[in-house]
């Protein structure tokens, strides 16, 4: 087995639905990552941004707040026909966090696999590992 990045992503065999893997140094970088691999299981990666979002999930525990970030990433695909292609996450400074997004509208991308419809709850993993973070998703598509 290889040795994995300081950070990425990755999807993972999973029956039916998607399941998502990221790892980084911090929670917050960790998120992030949970962001691009999501949105990369189903978008073209060639697209460019063209705006700009802010979210601060409702307060929670980690896991809470990555599936508020991921179910909102659903959420304005959905309504607001806009999805993000590059996520900065900070911690807000009482435990939350402040998530912003350069985003593109799901017009200008190719969609190349199937679209999640949800986050599962399902075997949701998300904290410290070995001297950084990591999550494990499954997406509903």
């Amino acid at each position: 087995m290889e040795p994995r990045s300081a950070r990425g992503h990755r999807c993972v065999p999973h029956t039916a639905d998607v399941r998502i893997e990221a790892w980084a140094p911090t929670r917050e970088e960790c998120v992030a990552e949970a962001v691009a691999a999501l949105v990369g299981t189903f978008v073209d990666p060639g697209a460019r941004a063209g705006g700009e979002r802010e979210f601060r999930p409702p307060a929670g525990d980690d896991g809470d707040l990555l599936v508020g970030v991921l179910d909102e990433v659903i959420f304005r695909m959905e309504t607001a026909g806009e999805l993000p292609l590059h996520t900065d996450v900070a911690d807000d400074g009482a435990g939350g966090l402040v998530v912003r997004w350069r985003t593109t509208d799901t017009d200008a991308v190719e969609l190349v696999g199937a679209v999640p419809k949800a986050v599962s709850l399902h075997e949701l993993r998300f904290g410290p590992d070995g001297g950084g973070w990591a999550c494990a998703v499954t997406l509903d598509v």
